[in-house]
């Protein structure tokens, strides 16, 4: 490794650590939108009516929301701006009343490792990793895991993919994927979970297993989550219900 890539390897976890020695004493982390409009949907987006969109918007920390979100509508790509990996948009997606611009990229590493947690619609799950190590890699960011191995088998267990763990994430089917990536997002520290579409390949049985399993957790830490879905449900008991 180059002198100049350690250096940067070393100002970027200086960062990352600087910024959670901030927040670990603040309050819970505020997410807003400021007249947010994706650049790739503009017209289509100021020619119907959002709740979302072009609007100021304010999540309340610790609340249940659903954003019901008809296909074309921006509903991934929303959940990329909250997640901060796309910036294609006009307007701006406020953190602690900062544009995310704002932030450094270590202390934007230190609140996706802390503060803010996803599960993507398209489960990012590593084919040549087991479903375990898949889980692993979001668990032992931490040098002192918020969760335990023993916890990780309690929920495989409640989500009926115990079975699956040693097996590679190319093997897994759709629906044991995304109960892995659920599992994955939940042994993170986070006050906010992001979800896309979170049990879109999932029976009735283990979407409400694990729809279980995220309110508990979530209602443990006092966090809140954003789910974005095509249609309406009734597996939460949701504070705030947005239009997309």
């Amino acid at each position: 490794m180059s002198m100049a890539v350690a250096t940067a390897m070393d100002i970027f976890h200086l960062e990352k650590a600087l910024y959670w020695d901030i927040i670990k004493n603040t309050s819970f982390m505020q997410i807003q939108l400021d007249n947010l409009v994706p650049v790739p949907l503009r017209d289509k987006i100021l020619q119907r009516s959002s709740d979302i969109w072009n609007r100021p918007v304010t999540f309340t920390p610790g609340s249940f929301t659903k954003i019901k979100a008809p296909s074309g509508t921006g509903k991934t790509t929303l959940v990329h701006y909250l997640y901060h990996i796309r910036t294609d948009y006009t307007g701006q997606v406020l953190v602690n009343g900062q544009p995310w611009a704002s932030y450094s990229k270590g202390a934007i590493a230190g609140m996706r490792q802390e503060q803010i947690s996803v599960i993507f619609q398209d489960l990012r799950i590593f084919e040549q990793l087991t479903a375990l190590e898949n889980i692993e890699l979001k668990r032992v960011m931490n040098a002192q895991p918020y969760c335990s191995a023993e916890k990780v088998k309690e929920m495989a267990a409640r989500l009926n993919v115990t079975h699956v763990l040693n097996q590679s994430g190319r093997t897994l089917s759709y629906g044991e994927r995304q109960r892995v990536a659920i599992i994955r997002a939940l042994v993170q520290p986070f006050q906010w979970l992001i979800m896309d579409e979170p049990f879109s390949h999932l029976d009735e049985d283990n979407a409400n297993r694990a729809a279980q399993l995220i309110a508990e957790e979530c209602k443990a830490r006092k966090a809140g989550f954003i789910l974005t879905d095509l249609d309406n449900d009734t597996r939460f008991a949701y504070d705030t219900y947005y239009n997309l």
